[in-house]
């Protein structure tokens, strides 16, 4: 992999509209693919849900991530996260590069909120998590000490590390407690100095959403919350260049 990395991180909100009235899917392929990104970190990613398919005539034959990846991403993960009796959905990293191994990690603290970690390895070297948090305060605390020790366990301590994703950490409770523990910095923050406002996506308020990493100069990072980037989805993309130092 060139020492230069392109990444993006989008929650897609299963590839409907804020309002979930339109079907999206399609035009977010595109806007992603305008990215050139060599990394793409998926978060709310359907990989079956038979109600839609049923209801849409333009939903694709095989799941969003591989409908997304198409001939871009040659390599992809999915980590089922929720499952139920019509279908299941997830995380998943789409990769330019061959993953060398990938799994994914149980964080759910309850039955009703089910979260997973998606981890892999790129190009054998370069260590990376797909991240999706839940929505209460309690609940994300124990996810973030699932976080570090699966971190600690499946990275070693001097390797580039990338996580990336949705924390629903808005009021910033975990972002200093996650850089110092695991010794990582905020893209957007060693950037532009203050994290990235990217939910909601007409008129993002809330750092929402991240891109963490470890081994990497930052050469740029920005909130795509422009033009298409508005009506995709309910959180804006996120998207950096990155430089293995």
């Amino acid at each position: 992999m060139s020492k230069t990395i392109k990444c993006l991180s989008y929650n897609i909100h299963k590839g409907f509209s804020s309002s979930n009235r339109r079907y999206l899917l399609s035009e977010i392929r595109h806007a992603i693919r305008d990215t050139d990104a060599d990394l793409v970190f998926l978060q709310e990613v359907l990989g079956r849900h038979d109600k839609h398919e049923n209801k849409h005539s333009h939903w694709p034959k095989e799941s969003q991530f591989e409908f997304l990846a198409d001939q871009v991403w040659p390599h992809y993960a999915y980590g089922k996260n929720a499952s139920y009796n019509h279908g299941h959905h997830g995380n998943a990293i789409l990769s330019k590069q061959a993953f060398s191994e990938w799994h994914n990690k149980d964080v759910s603290k309850w039955q009703f909120s089910q979260r997973g970690i998606l981890h892999g390895v790129i190009a054998g070297s370069i260590y990376v998590y797909c991240v999706h948090l839940g929505l209460f305060g309690i609940e994300r605390n124990y996810q973030y000490k699932k976080l570090l020790q699966f971190i600690e366990r499946s990275c070693p301590s001097d390797a580039p590390l990338i996580i990336a994703g949705d924390f629903n950490d808005w009021q910033g409770k975990l972002d200093k407690k996650l850089q110092r523990q695991l010794n990582i910095s905020d893209v957007h923050q060693d950037h532009t100095g203050k994290l990235a406002l990217s939910f909601p996506a007409l008129l993002p308020v809330f750092p929402m959403d991240r891109i963490y990493t470890r081994g990497f100069s930052v050469l740029h990072s920005e909130v795509l919350n422009h033009g298409h980037w508005q009506r995709l989805s309910d959180h804006c993309a996120l998207y950096s260049e990155l430089k293995l130092v």
